[in-house]
């Protein structure tokens, strides 16, 4: 459904400057080379206001000149990406999920679904889970039994919240996401050949046939207020304890957090990360792209991990790291200047050891 404001309703609602006719209806927002009459156009840079159509509307950045591009009307953004935080919030309907309960959902009677959930089709809550008021439940969606989700609550297509995890107020879980499943956790009955290596550094003594015992997981998932899980992230539960993800944190589709882990308040995981069991990451760490952990690993708050970053061990807060093993920034950018004199070093080398060999030759 098409949602209409005006360029003073949007202006207001975005808490910035509005200049020309504010009556203007806006129904969404577009490019500037593609947007309708009735869109506002994203013209933050000049560069880009050069596409703007006579008569648009459009958002600009603080200093530009609207009757230079002859607008009817324009919004002006002091930070453009934080504005288009409040537009793109503006105009988004959420998914189609009917108020009420559907008639396949499968609810059993001992959970309770607070006040205004609206709960789709084929999902399916388990004994003793508890819905938060007004949460949304799109198709095929499974909650555990013992779950307890907060408020607002927006469980999309196909997600699955095992049994016993918690999760705060205003939780969102894209679609495919797995929160919940076990750990990967197995023990063989001797010393195996992974805790061999890790003893020895890679030496092996011996090499024996072992067999893999499952280390079962009694713990659960705590997610805490205003969590975001991507589509197709899985986040394990704890073997003993919970793991644990706090209040703010963001985390991108096809994100892999193993049992035990800790993710503090406001990070940033991005797709492909990988964090493997037991480590620790402070507040608002921001992991980019592709970025592994690996196990037992501490990292403080404030740490930046560029992408397809490799952290093998402790990483102390504030730190910008890159590459394989991760090193400080700057480091990694030096090494990859070295790296690429290496060829130029090689050829010198090659003409150097051919003018010594006609020395030695003639001597």
């Amino acid at each position: 459904m098409t949602r209409t404001v005006t360029v003073e309703e949007l202006a207001r609602a975005l808490d910035a400057r509005a200049w020309g006719d504010l009556s203007l209806p806006v129904s969404g927002a577009a490019e500037p080379g593609s947007a309708a009459a009735d869109q506002i156009a994203l013209a933050m840079a000049p560069k880009y206001a050069e596409a703007l159509k006579p008569g648009a509307i459009a958002i600009l950045a603080e200093g530009m000149d609207p009757a230079e591009y002859g607008l009817a009307a324009a919004i002006f953004a002091p930070r453009p990406r934080l504005v288009m935080a409040g537009l793109t919030r503006a105009f988004d309907p959420g998914p189609a999920i009917a108020p009420g309960t559907h008639a396949s959902a499968v609810i059993d009677p001992s959970a309770q679904v607070g006040e205004g959930a609206a709960i789709g089709p084929l999902v399916v809550i388990g004994p003793g889970a508890v819905i938060g008021p007004r949460a949304r439940i799109a198709a095929h969606a499974s909650i555990g039994a013992g779950a307890r989700i907060g408020a607002d609550a927006l469980i999309l297509d196909g997600a699955r919240l095992c049994h016993g995890i918690t999760a705060g107020d205003r939780l969102i879980v894209q679609p495919g996401a797995v929160i919940g499943g076990d750990g990967f956790s197995f023990v063989t009955p001797e010393e195996s050949g992974v805790e061999e290596m890790r003893r020895n550094l890679g030496e092996r003594d011996q090499i024996r046939q072992q067999k893999w015992n499952r280390i079962h997981s009694l713990g659960g998932v705590e997610l805490g207020d205003d969590v975001e899980i991507g589509a197709n992230a899985t986040i394990d539960r704890g073997t003993v304890r919970a793991t644990r993800i706090g209040s703010g944190t963001k985390v991108d589709s096809l994100v892999q957090i193993g049992h035990n882990v800790i993710v503090g308040q406001d990070c940033l995981l991005c797709g492909l990360v990988g964090i493997a069991g037991s480590s620790r990451i402070g507040d608002r760490v921001v992991l980019a792209g592709q970025v592994g952990v690996s196990d037992n690993i501490e990292i403080g708050d404030d740490v930046i991990a560029g992408g397809a970053t490799k952290i093998y061990s402790r990483v102390p807060a504030g730190r910008v790291v890159l590459g394989n093993p991760a090193v400080k920034m700057e480091t990694q950018m030096e090494i990859q200047k070295s790296m690429r004199r290496l060829p130029r070093i090689a050829a010198t080398v090659a003409e150097l050891q051919k003018i010594v060999t006609k020395l030695m030759d003639k001597g």
